[in-house]
């Protein structure tokens, strides 16, 4: 840490020099400037450097250095641990940074490092456009593109990792590189999975794909339905075209028009059926899960962008998730996968879901450290809940769904669905045939560990 002194000429001189704003703990509008997604998070930088360009990146990466501060990155500030804020440190933050340029004859998006799904799904809509985003409009597309990105339209379109065709980088020295498959090729392959380890990425370039027809089948039952649903939708998904995609869920009565007022607050099982074509289509392919006797159905088409907001959590909730990717979907694991249901924390936001892959996922490129690629279904657990008193009992529900999921799991992990939850698992993130490669990449890009607020990666 510098001396107080030369601490106080440095953050005058980047007030000064940062075309954004900067906040320090007793300026005004600190507390709402880190402020994340998850309501658990609570943690104090030194300095919050809101930049509004990449020349605003590398002066205040600069600075960081040359004071010693620990580096964080805020992008859509959506990761579970809070990686996008440090205490006693600098957060770069991207937020201003949302611009998204689309070239529709190139068939590609230019997208600032602070844009979310929003920014983007909403940019490619008037054209017809679409590339594989999150589950929700508020997710930082550059933290979930570099973990890998998985989505509603995975299945068709690959991963969104598999979709990157650029990014531009600073690096822990401040200096600012363009990665591609020709220019810096190793640096960009490991900018696939590999996170925000090796710099800030100030803007990425996206492939885009031809999207004229998304439509959905939500359908709501009764928890006794459960098993039967499950099966129902797993069977239809494993006989479906890569456009079927969705999740089988548990869910509490949300208080909305399509829930009848009785099952409001109680726990209930679902499908969500989406499918990258016209709603004609989706229709034939959804009488399976029609046929069963359910409380609730909206069967429509649906511009993404807008199927994109369906599942957005309120700000100001507690958050504690993971994932377990699995071998397959037998009718053992389903029983399994109901029955922990039963224990599921309601009435809350939280949500119990298994959902497919295979398709352009599984026949995507097997070179990038994404090794989750090859696992048919996975299980996400999903807390959301509001009162800090049950912080013990819905984290303990997440583990116990990952315990009860074991027998099946592959062992491999999409990061970004998880939290901290050590070395091991950030190795099975990665691959642990990969992660010689990437420490070394470490070391050449940031040897220090500067940008060790991730999943991180150690310099070899």
């Amino acid at each position: 840490m510098a001396p107080l002194s030369k601490a106080g000429a440095a953050l005058t001189a980047l007030r000064e020099d940062l075309s954004g704003e900067v906040f320090a703990p007793e300026d005004p509008g600190y507390d709402e400037a880190r402020t994340v997604f998850n309501a658990m998070i609570d943690r104090r930088p030194a300095v919050i450097a809101q930049c509004e360009s990449a020349e605003d990146v590398v002066t205040a990466v600069r600075f960081a250095r040359d004071l010693d501060l620990h580096i964080a990155v805020r992008g859509g500030g959506h990761s579970v641990a809070g990686m996008a804020l440090n205490d006693g440190g600098l957060v770069v933050d991207l937020r201003r940074m949302h611009e998204v340029t689309v070239h529709p004859a190139a068939g590609a998006a230019h997208v600032g490092g602070g844009a979310t799904m929003s920014h983007l799904d909403r940019a490619c809509q008037p054209y017809g456009l679409a590339t594989t985003g999150g589950r929700a409009s508020t997710t930082g597309v550059g933290g979930f593109v570099l973990g890998g990105g998985t989505g509603w339209l995975d299945r068709k379109f690959g991963l969104a990792v598999d979709n990157l065709l650029g990014v531009d980088l600073v690096t822990a020295e401040g200096e600012l590189v363009h990665a591609t498959a020709e220019d810096h090729p190793e640096l960009f392959w490991g900018l696939h999975g590999g996170g925000g380890n090796f710099g800030v990425a100030t803007s990425l370039t996206l492939r885009l794909h031809e999207l004229p027809h998304m439509s959905i089948a939500f359908v709501l039952y009764l928890p006794e339905r459960g098993p039967e649903v499950v099966r129902a939708y797993r069977d239809l998904i494993e006989a479906a075209p890569p456009e079927a995609s969705g999740a089988a869920l548990y869910i509490t009565g949300p208080p909305e028009e399509f829930v009848p007022p009785h099952l409001v607050g109680l726990l209930l099982a679902g499908v969500l059926l989406t499918y990258a074509g016209p709603e004609d289509e989706m229709r034939k392919l959804a009488q399976p899960l029609l046929a069963i006797p359910h409380e609730s159905e909206i069967v429509t088409a649906i511009p993404y962008a807008d199927l994109q907001c369906m599942i957005d959590d309120p700000p100001g909730m507690r958050n504690y998730w993971s994932a377990e990717y699995l071998t397959g979907l037998p009718d053992e694991f389903v029983d399994v996968f109901c029955a922990r249901a039963g224990s599921m924390p309601v009435p809350t936001g939280t949500q119990h879901l298994v959902f497919p892959q295979g398709g352009a996922i599984a026949s995507g490129p097997d070179d990038y450290p994404v090794p989750y690629r090859g696992a048919p279904w996975a299980v996400h657990p999903f807390g959301v809940w509001e009162d800090p008193a049950d912080d013990e009992r819905c984290r303990q529900w997440v583990k116990d769904v990952r315990s009860d999921s074991e027998p099946w799991s592959t062992g491999a992990v999409y990061l970004n669905f998880t939290g901290n939850e050590g070395t091991d698992r950030v190795v099975s993130g990665l691959g642990s045939e990969n992660m010689q490669r990437l420490g070394a990449l470490k070391r050449q890009y940031d040897p220090d560990n500067v940008f060790r607020f991730n999943h991180n990666i150690r310099p070899a």
